[in-house]
């Protein structure tokens, strides 16, 4: 009888692609896949780290696995496991450490165990992240999404902000070869996905790590466009520097690429980027945005927004706040500074209390509501293209519900001339719900 597994994803798009490739690798070795209840034999959880919630999160996931069976084995890998190895190690809920660069390897671990398992303590297979140069080849041939697939393409950060934990648990900027990315996606493509998100940690720094035979994230996204069978391409988070006039020609000229752009931000306020080591200030970042507008006028900017930075005075907050603000982003991800131990930030002085950040946080996130509402109000009356992807039920009518090229979601009535993955040309005319169009 075949082992079942159960797998849970904390953290990010990449965790969430690495995760679906070791399911995929565990079915190819003939485990059964169950879900995240009692019952398995397996449990793997890839863990978060980013936050002080995230680190939280990830050990009561973790204690959860073994309360469901103690009998099972817990493996714990991703982030938290790089940045905390020896709390891990210690704890009694969990049997098998796997950390980031190692993912590859858990059948092969699993398998191990399952002959030798440790009397007392627990097995680790955790390398010195920041001293590989080697990108660890997970793939997939299938995604849980029916009509979108999110490809990992890069691993790692050369950046060091301030405030980031990040770099000690991916290492150091390594990428994925062209030819290996479009087998992948060609895959895809042949199985009927029509929108590809390449995603990875630092996407911005692909192909810095060449030195031979160039690539850029540029020359990525060109071949990726020549796959047949892919119809939209969208990128995940960028850093300011990546957008010039020579990406954005490029790009512009690119009729599968999606105008939508999350271009991360963290700080309006030029001496909280300073402290944060972000490496570009508020004009430049502005200059960008300008940029992106000349090529396409009514883009979907999206970003993210830290609040509550050690040291952000009440001025700094309103001078970020009134960037944003004039900025007119589509979507702004907020979130609370979170100490993290071995960052730069986590000792400077100047640590600004839970209350004083939730204020904030919650100015920033009303901002956020009413410039979403904003964007989507512009988008009524216009030709929006659907890439339908659920069946779903609003007040006892049933829709199918998707996403526009600018990530905007909307619904069209279900009817028999549209079908789970179809793309469609619609008018949007009204909102049905809060954030959802309705489409005809």
């Amino acid at each position: 009888m075949s082992k079942k597994v159960a797998l849970h994803n904390l953290g990010c798009k990449v965790n969430a692609y690495e995760v679906e490739a070791m399911q995929q690798l565990l079915e190819k070795a003939g485990y059964e896949i169950v879900p995240f209840i009692e019952g398995a034999d397996v449990y793997v959880i890839n863990t978060c780290t980013v936050t002080n919630i995230a680190d939280r999160k990830s050990r009561q996931m973790l204690h959860r696995a073994k309360k469901m069976n103690p009998n099972a084995i817990v493996v714990a890998t991703g982030c938290y496991v790089q940045t905390d190895t020896e709390k891990l190690k210690a704890d009694a809920a969990v049997d098998l450490i796997l950390g980031n660069n190692q993912k590859t390897q858990i059948v092969e671990a699993l398998e191990a165990f399952m002959k030798e398992p440790q009397e007392s303590g627990n097995t680790a297979r955790v390398i010195d992240i920041n001293h590989t140069k080697e990108y660890e080849e997970l793939e997939i041939g299938y995604t849980a999404e029916h009509v979108r697939a999110y490809i990992k393409v890069q691993d790692g950060c050369n950046q060091f902000c301030s405030y980031c934990i990040i770099p000690f648990a991916r290492g150091r900027v390594r990428s994925r070869r062209i030819s290996e990315v479009l087998e992948e996606v060609k895959t895809l493509a042949l199985r009927g996905y029509k929108e590809v998100v390449l995603t990875g940690i630092h996407l911005s720094s692909y192909g810095v790590d060449f030195k031979e035979n160039p690539e850029t994230l540029l020359t990525l996204i060109q071949a990726v466009h020549e796959v047949e069978g892919v119809e939209r391409i969208r990128l995940g988070s960028l850093e300011p520097g990546i957008i010039t006039e020579e990406f954005m020609e490029g790009i512009s000229r690119l009729p599968k690429f999606c105008q939508h752009f999350h271009l991360s931000l963290q700080s309006g306020c030029n001496k909280t980027l300073s402290d944060m080591n972000r490496r570009y200030d508020a004009e430049e970042y502005a200059q960008k945005c300008a940029l992106i507008r000349k090529y396409y006028p009514s883009p979907a900017l999206t970003t993210d927004v830290i609040v509550g930075f050690p040291g952000e005075t009440e001025e700094d907050f309103q001078e970020s706040y009134e960037f944003v603000k004039n900025i007119h982003f589509y979507e702004t991800h907020i979130f609370k500074y979170s100490r993290r131990q071995g960052t730069r930030a986590a000792a400077m002085s100047g640590q600004l209390t839970d209350a004083v950040k939730t204020i904030r946080s919650e100015k920033m996130i009303a901002l956020h509501e009413i410039r979403a509402k904003e964007y989507e109000t512009s988008m009524i009356g216009k030709t929006l293209e659907l890439l339908l992807e659920e069946k779903t039920e609003i007040e006892g009518k049933s829709y199918y519900m998707g996403h526009s090229r600018e990530y905007v979601k909307a619904v069209v009535e279900d009817t028999d001339a549209y079908k789970v993955n179809d793309l469609i040309k619609v008018t949007a005319e009204d909102f049905i719900q809060d954030h959802v169009l309705i489409c005809r």
